[in-house]
């Protein structure tokens, strides 16, 4: 970073550690005391646990709360963990609610300006500047994608294409007319729109983008290393989820692309034993989980991602702690004969093997009380139907050499598996309901 892009950078990105541990405790004993004062839930939750806000004494006191789960927010469906009278929430997002009740999530105007701010910084990290045209095609409406991407490029001063998903046909013939510099978008529907640009008989890397900012779902650095080649972009991860406010939690920064350095002044994280939910150290892998330090609607207390990582010290913004590239999540792991596999562990073999594209999904079915798995993955279009069953041989055989399980791979035909236009579906249970 050259001494005119650091003082570019908003004050708290230069902090001391010091300073920023100290901004965080100030915010932390408020954020504690406006949930118990005004959620009943984190009252009540508090209360059985045997705490108080006035217990916090040092950051490391904040392990003495109760954890919160996507059920608390379920249970308390739709507006039961506001903290503020509902006429002063500006805006409601939702998760799609597939698994049962939706979650809602609430922003006050306040809340919304610190959203801009945080993904504008992030993409600012990206590699984005002033005056770069963004194409976002993140999902627009009740998913915080698209807005959180679209509110955060303008307040950069970006000038913003709210394309939105699907209409991949569309998505092509924009960025070949209007020539964006950045694209915002999950990294599994950006890998259709470029499938689009060759099927129109357009070459991906001579468009104009220079930069992807991909998240909402996991992905690997092999996928990175694919994109970057495909596209001739640099290719960032950003992170984030409705619970905790949508996009901008964290960044991966693009001079180092070394994980995603966490916005610690807004949202304060740890890393806990997915079982016992005990605080693990500093570089043991574990499962997130984040408190909010400046939400006023719905303040969140030590919430649980279920997303596996391990913080790490910053790098790129020093007194920012970094979170590992995410891979995993504990909902997404597949258990298969005493063995857990999680779908990026497929990625990163099938992404080495030139005759398969990454399109694959993993299939769960059952013979008799035995489960088993399918890897079905697309050939290349320009891969010989033998080579590309040879190629699916030899993927089987890895999985069973570095995940040690046997798992089936079924070759099939270019655009056999269903395309994504937001997060892609890798896991499909076929598997009898008992």
């Amino acid at each position: 970073m050259t001494i005119a892009d650091a003082a570019e950078l908003e004050p708290v990105e230069t902090a001391s550690v010091d300073e920023l541990r100290a901004l965080q405790l100030d915010r932390l004993r408020w954020s504690l005391r406006h949930a118990y004062d005004h959620v009943d839930h984190y009252r009540k939750a508090f209360e059985a646990a045997g705490v108080h806000p006035d217990d916090l004494r040092d950051l490391a006191d904040l392990a003495r709360f109760p954890l919160t789960s996507k059920a608390d927010l379920r249970e308390n469906y739709p507006f039961g963990m506001f903290a503020v009278p509902r006429e002063q929430v500006a805006r409601l997002h939702a998760s799609s609610g597939t698994t049962g009740r939706p979650t809602v999530v609430g922003y006050t105007k306040a809340d919304l300006d610190v959203w801009a701010t945080v993904v504008a910084r992030s993409i600012r990290a990206a590699g984005g500047r002033p005056g770069d045209i963004v194409h976002v095609a993140y999902g627009y409406g009740l998913f915080t994608g698209g807005l959180g991407a679209h509110y955060g490029a303008e307040r950069l001063g970006c000038t913003v294409v709210p394309v939105s998903g699907g209409m991949t046909e569309r998505q092509v013939t924009l960025i070949r007319d209007f020539r964006p510099d950045i694209v915002m978008v999950t990294p599994s529907y950006m890998l259709n729109i470029a499938d689009e640009m060759e099927r129109q008989g357009l070459d991906p890397r001579e468009s104009s983008l220079r930069l992807g900012i991909f998240g909402a779902e996991p992905w690997t650095n092999e996928m990175r290393a694919a994109m970057e080649d495909r596209l001739a972009i640099d290719a960032v991860d950003i992170y984030g989820l409705s619970e905790i406010i949508g996009p901008g939690v964290a960044q991966e920064c693009v001079e180092t692309k070394d994980g995603l350095h966490v916005w610690e002044d807004h949202f304060y994280p740890e890393v806990v034993d997915p079982v016992t939910g005990d605080v693990l150290p500093e570089g043991e892998e574990g499962e997130l989980v984040l408190t909010s330090l400046t939400k006023e609607a719905m303040p969140v207390v030590r919430y649980r991602t279920r997303d596996l990582t391990r913080l790490l010290p910053g790098t790129a913004r020093p007194a920012m702690r970094r979170i590992e590239k995410i891979t995993g999540r504990t909902d997404d792991m597949i258990i298969l004969r005493g063995v857990n596999l999680f779908p990026t562990q497929i990625e990163e073999i099938v992404l080495r093997v030139p005759e398969l594209t990454p399109h694959f999904q993993c299939v769960l079915q059952r013979a008799g009380a035995l489960d088993s798995m399918v890897v079905r993955i697309e050939r290349q279009d320009d891969a010989p139907v033998d080579a590309a069953a040879a190629a699916g041989v030899h993927v089987a055989e890895q999985v069973k050499r570095t995940i040690g399980v046997t798992v089936g791979v079924e070759v099939v035909e270019p655009y056999a598996i269903e395309r994504s236009v937001g997060k892609m579906r890798r896991i499909v249970d076929e598997r009898p309901r008992r």
